[in-house]
């Protein structure tokens, strides 16, 4: 079962803490540097080689570091001091995003962008599952919940503001200087945690892993294996991160085939499913999430839902516009939730190790997204978005039936 609060958390119980002020801070500025990066790098490649394939190989380099390097990512947060680990990442990134700026101004070869482009993804690969378990070093375990809320509320306002804040500068700016720009916003949240006080590490020094590098990797792979309720929680990911989140990717081609809109309407529905997502996070930012289990079994069977009925009632503006609302919504419901019952479940001494596993789940996407593509191309983009909806409906049930420790949680 989740261990118990201490007392309730409240929204301004997170916000009391200054150093979590100054981290939130920090973090929304170098993730909306990171949406204005992804807009500009696939905007980039593209115009340098009209090819969707090139497009699939520069998301691959940004993607196949989590396979090769996120447990060892998650290594690091257990036995070295979290906020050091988090600037020497977030060091790696400001030099090779510098670096990406000068192979641009330089004219270099695709192969080169390339290879910048996976070497930065080594430490954001580091950046993501130590960052997710330095807030427990920010705030007590009973505001632990409200400051992932937060924190992916932040995430979300920045996906709104990010492209479109790339898409204005590129009008005003060159590519080699958005990318300097970018790099800068990531020196903002260094200095951010350089003032710190006193977030070292609230481990207890015997709590801290001595072992080897093999055997930090069984000792994960053991406990995960020994809490069924962890293990679980890693199981239903699969319907909503292969099944659902791909719609993001798929929204174009539903919003041209299905609804004949353009990139106006694509835009506008994007921003209401961020609308959504934040008003999820701030829901669970302000209410005990009590009953996590039936939420996250709630949220995911929602999510499929939602986006089953967008697909099918795509004929009516207004009320595609809810749906992709509720869209939005849902999903981001789960993906709270599941981080905020992971979190409360696994003992801090292998948190970011067991974070780092979690968070694998974001490769699942692009996966999900081939496979949609290949549906789409085959049957149509209606076969596709129905096989994407229902597919996250069904899959969740078949989960849950098999795994009813959730249910229960």
């Amino acid at each position: 079962m989740i261990e118990k609060l201490a007392k309730p958390f409240t929204l301004n119980g997170a916000m009391k803490s200054s150093s979590f002020r100054h981290f939130l801070f920090g973090s929304f500025v170098v993730r909306t540097t990171d949406w204005m990066d992804l807009t500009l790098l696939n905007w980039l490649v593209y115009q340098w080689t009209q090819s969707p394939l090139a497009l699939g190989i520069l998301n691959a380099c940004r993607l196949l570091p989590i396979f090769i390097f996120g447990l060892q990512a998650g290594v690091l947060a257990d036995r070295y001091d979290r906020k050091k680990v988090l600037v020497a990442s977030y060091l790696g990134i400001f030099v090779t995003t510098l670096l990406l700026a000068y192979i641009v101004y330089a004219d270099f070869s695709m192969i080169w962008l390339y290879l910048v482009v996976f070497g930065r993804s080594l430490f954001m690969t580091v950046e993501v599952p130590v960052r997710n378990a330095f807030l427990s070093d920010l705030v007590d375990a009973n505001h632990l919940p409200s400051a992932i809320s937060l924190q992916t509320t932040i995430i979300n306002i920045a996906r709104m503001i990010g492209p479109a804040l790339a898409g204005w500068l590129l009008l005003k700016l060159s590519t080699p200087s958005l990318f300097i720009l970018i790099a800068l916003g990531t020196l903002v949240i260094i200095v951010s945690l350089n003032g710190l006080k006193g977030t070292e590490t609230k481990r207890k020094p015997n709590e801290r892993s001595v072992t080897k590098h093999s055997e930090d990797l069984k000792e994960t792979f053991q406990y995960i294996k020994e809490n069924h309720l962890i293990v679980s929680i890693l199981l239903i990911a699969v319907a909503p991160m292969v099944f659902g989140f791909p719609y993001t990717t798929m929204l174009p081609l539903f919003v041209e085939e299905l609804m004949g809109m353009g990139p106006d309407g694509f835009g506008l529905l994007l921003s209401v499913s961020s609308v959504g997502a934040i008003l999820a996070t701030m829901v669970l930012s302000m209410k005990p999430p009590r009953h996590q289990g039936k939420i996250l079994i709630f949220s995911a069977l929602g999510f499929g839902l939602f986006l089953g009925l967008f697909i099918l009632f795509n004929g009516s503006y207004l009320v595609s516009l809810f749906l992709m609302l509720s869209v939005g919504f849902s999903s981001q419901l789960y993906r709270t939730t599941s981080r905020i019952t992971l979190q409360m479940q696994v003992a801090d001494a292998l948190r970011g190790r067991v974070l780092s596993i979690a968070l694998m789940d974001r490769a699942y996407i692009p996966f999900g997204a081939l496979v949609i593509g290949v549906i789409a191309s085959e049957f149509g983009a209606l076969a596709a978005g129905l096989f994407m909806g229902f597919g996250c409906f069904i899959t969740t049930l078949i989960i849950v039936w098999r795994r009813p420790d959730l249910w229960n949680t």
